[in-house]
């Protein structure tokens, strides 16, 4: 069996280059191009140590030790926590990578009948799957950002009538929210009525808005204080919806002065 140590120094040295940079993207580690150049290089070159006959445990202590000095020379080490940021993120990327290239492997290279698999003859080279495998896992890290950024806007919060009464609600920070009361300077926290279905409101204050679309006043009321990730406030109005928020599982819109008065 031929094996073209050129070829496996490519294939390893530009899969740790995508780990390293997907993991600087990730991350936001803003590292230069040339440190993950050297480490991935680093990593290359002690590929050819693996020839050595050694024992699975020592393969796998090796293995585990080239990524930590990879990382080192790529990220550099500030403290522990940053450092163990950087291993678990280089790990959970390259089994997501990985699985991508041995899934598009396994696709285009085997047919099967039944249970029985076989090889096709004409598969696609490693080189072509690690390419189209690169597309998918950026686009994938691309929609993830996404998701997460969308999904760090979400709180739980508890809206008290009173001292013992209240309700918990998903709530959903919307800077584009800026309705106050003209009179007392308090921000309105917009509230789907149909999440209040046991409170009835004895003093509403009604609150002026205008949006793009429609201008009126806004039902309103003075709660107890509302409680968000363990702080809270007294300061704001809460207005009631009709409508439901275009926005999944969230209950009430909140914005940027509500959490800023939290104590």
């Amino acid at each position: 069996m031929k094996i073209y140590l050129d070829l496996v120094f490519l294939l390893n040295f530009i899969f740790d280059f995508l780990l390293l940079v997907s993991v600087n993207y990730i991350l936001r580690r803003n590292r230069k191009w040339y440190h993950l150049f050297f480490a991935s290089l680093l990593g290359g070159v002690t590929l050819f140590l693996l020839f050595l006959d050694m024992n699975s445990i020592c393969f796998f202590l090796y293995k585990i030790g080239v990524s930590l000095v990879m990382l080192w020379v790529a990220f550099g080490y500030r403290d522990i926590q940053y450092f163990f940021k950087n291993v678990l993120y280089f790990y959970l990327v390259s089994m997501l990578l990985g699985g991508s290239v041995s899934f598009l492997q396994n696709q285009f290279s085997y047919t099967n009948k039944g249970l029985v698999f076989s090889a096709k003859g004409l598969g696609m080279s490693y080189l072509s799957v690690l390419v189209i495998s690169v597309f998918l896992f950026f686009k994938y890290i691309k929609s993830f950002k996404q998701f997460k950024n969308h999904y760090a806007n979400y709180y739980k919060c508890d809206l008290y009538f009173n001292e013992d009464k209240f309700v918990t609600l998903n709530a959903f920070l919307d800077t584009g929210n800026k309705i106050k009361d003209p009179y007392s300077n308090h921000s309105v926290l917009l509230v789907n009525e149909k999440s209040l279905p046991d409170y009835h409101i004895r003093s509403p204050i009604y609150v002026p808005y205008v949006t793009l679309n429609n201008s009126g006043l806004l039902t309103c009321f003075r709660p107890f204080k509302i409680v968000i990730d363990g702080k809270e406030t007294k300061s704001f109005l809460v207005g009631l919806s009709h409508d439901s928020f275009f926005i999944d599982g969230i209950d009430c819109i909140i914005n940027n002065q509500i959490m800023e008065g939290l104590k």
